[in-house]
């Protein structure tokens, strides 16, 4: 059973009365009355001899008043704390006060006997039916692709088709990183990435090539041919679907495009040593450039020496940018105006989902419920004080810029000073030949997050998903922490939810959700949970 089922069972039960019955009660004896006197009633009051004894009846009356009074008295005393107690936190304008939290020891850690049953393995080569690298002269042919999305999106598609290359011994051209619509970044491979790294290791297991065969000299019609390019493939497609329809395919053109190919190779439909392939390029082939590394070291470092001595720092990947907020259709506080053009942003980017918009607050209160919706930073502020994090703590923030500005930041940042970003720790000219291209940018907060000694997420992503797998698989004995964010909605959204009851059920719910190996299910997600395939018992 999850250990969070407590705090599950506390928002779904209901308040109410029970209802009892006894057997009928038969004749007028003593022993039957005395059953039907009041559970407070005792001899020294009188009994029935009340009536026998006036001076007596007075005192009983007495010391019955004097009791109701006490009662009275006692029940407006725990009315009154009861109404002063914190509904979670008070707010001050855009500034929450929370009461304070006793320090948990474990806040930074995880627990090592957890830490210690499971190892990385990836780097094994175990075979499991994939063939050897083919001789050069005995290649099936050449697959080319092109990495779409941002930067964490780029390194899922790379690890694909190192993976696609295998399944069918093709040589792998080195992938082109498209330029995003969003991101409107022209980096190439080798702006980011080790080339000659990621070509040297990977030599045993798939043959790639910086560039497209000499001998084939029409190179933009790999861009554009239809001829040239596959294009009919599922998402999540099995190994077996490569081999029954591109292959053929490449061998016939010798050389084929693979688009779009976000997402287009399964997990469970692929064999074992094909996933910790994948593993192996995401891991240990793929290293970003000597000057990234370093300045993301420098970084780190100092966030460690912020205050004089060594202090651990939590890492918090912020996902509230304008983009995301409005393509979640969830709702969010803010003012009519304020709601207004977010819905004038979304009928513009999203017509199809908006329509007329009278479904979209029935949908959102449904996303809500299921913990679909990005958290607010005064939420995740809330969250991250219930779990003991004290005023202290110093937080490195990975984020774009934030939905609302400083007014919606200021919960967090009040509560927590200590809030920097990378721009705050590097100076302009250090960042200078970095801001060249975005996702050299997003490569620094990315290892810089895979270094913290915590990492929070605040919604779901590539980002996210890959710097917990990489801790997962590197040692897991870092917190990464995964807000259950259905649970917290329901605790923000209960009147009578008081702010010890809260941290009661963020702690315990939170256990199981910090980062550590968990077992994997049919159609799992291997860059969040690389387990199985990638991982062996200690």
């Amino acid at each position: 059973p999850r250990r969070g089922a407590t705090a599950e069972l506390r928002h779904s039960s209901s308040l109410g009365t029970r209802s009892s019955s006894s057997p009928p009660r038969t004749g007028d004896d003593d022993s039957s009355r005395d059953r039907d006197r009041p559970i407070w009633w005792v001899p020294f009051l009188g009994g029935d001899d009340l009536r026998a004894s006036p001076q007596k009846s007075k005192v009983s009356i007495f010391l019955i008043l004097f009791l109701a009074a006490v009662a009275s008295l006692i029940s407006v005393y725990g009315l009154v704390n009861h109404l002063n107690a914190p509904y979670l936190c008070k707010k001050d304008g855009i500034v929450l006060n929370c009461p304070q939290v006793k320090e948990s020891a474990s806040r930074w850690e995880n627990p090592l006997p957890a830490t210690t049953s499971w190892k990385p393995c990836a780097e094994r080569r175990i075979g499991g039916g994939v063939s050897d690298v083919l001789p050069e002269n005995e290649t099936n042919g050449y697959v080319f692709i092109h990495a779409e999305g941002g930067l964490n999106q780029q390194r899922i598609a790379i690890c694909n088709a190192v993976a696609v290359a295998k399944i069918m011994n093709a040589t792998l051209i080195l992938p082109v990183l498209k330029q995003d619509q969003i991101w409107k970044d022209q980096t190439k491979f080798e702006d980011i990435f080790d080339v000659d790294h990621f070509i040297d290791y990977l030599k045993d297991d798939v043959r790639i090539v910086k560039d497209i065969p000499e001998w084939f000299t029409d190179k933009t019609e790999l861009f554009s041919s239809i001829r040239r390019t596959v294009k009919n493939i599922p998402k999540y497609a099995a190994a077996q679907f490569y081999i029954d329809n591109v292959l053929p395919r490449i061998k016939e053109k010798k050389i084929m495009a693979l688009k779009p190919f976000v997402d287009r190779l399964g997990y469970d439909n692929v064999p074992q040593e094909i996933n910790r392939l994948r593993c192996r390029v995401n891991y240990h082939a793929l290293k970003f450039l000597p000057e990234i590394e370093q300045m993301a070291d420098s970084i780190a470092s100092r966030m460690r020496n912020r205050t004089g001595t060594p202090n651990p720092y939590m890492a918090l990947h912020l996902r509230f940018e304008k983009g995301m907020v409005g393509l979640s259709f969830c709702d969010f506080v803010g003012t009519r105006e304020e709601k207004a053009r977010m819905a004038e942003y979304r009928q513009k980017e999203w017509p199809r989902r908006f329509k007329n918009g009278s479904h979209l607050w029935q949908l959102a209160l449904q996303k809500r419920k299921e913990g679909r919706c990005p958290l607010e930073p005064g939420e995740v502020a809330v969250i991250l004080r219930a779990m003991g994090y004290p005023k202290e703590t110093q937080i490195y923030v990975a984020s774009g810029q934030v939905y609302g500005g400083q007014n919606r930041m200021a919960p967090l940042r009040n509560m927590f000073p200590n809030l920097v970003t990378k721009e705050d720790l590097a100076g302009k000219e250090e960042l200078a030949s970095f801001r060249k291209h975005v996702t050299s940018l997003a490569a620094l907060d990315f290892l810089v997050c895979l270094k913290s000694d915590v990492f929070v997420m605040t919604h779901g992503g590539n980002f996210a998903k890959l710097i917990i797998g990489a801790r997962r698989y590197m040692g897991h004995r870092q917190k990464s922490i995964k807000p259950d964010k259905g649970l917290m909605s329901k605790s923000f959204g209960d009147p009578y939810m008081g702010w010890a009851t809260f941290v009661e059920d963020v702690v315990v719910t939170h256990q199981t959700r910090t980062g550590l190996p968990e077992e994997t299910f049919p159609n799992y997600d291997l860059w969040e949970n690389p387990l199985t395939p990638c991982m062996c018992k200690a």
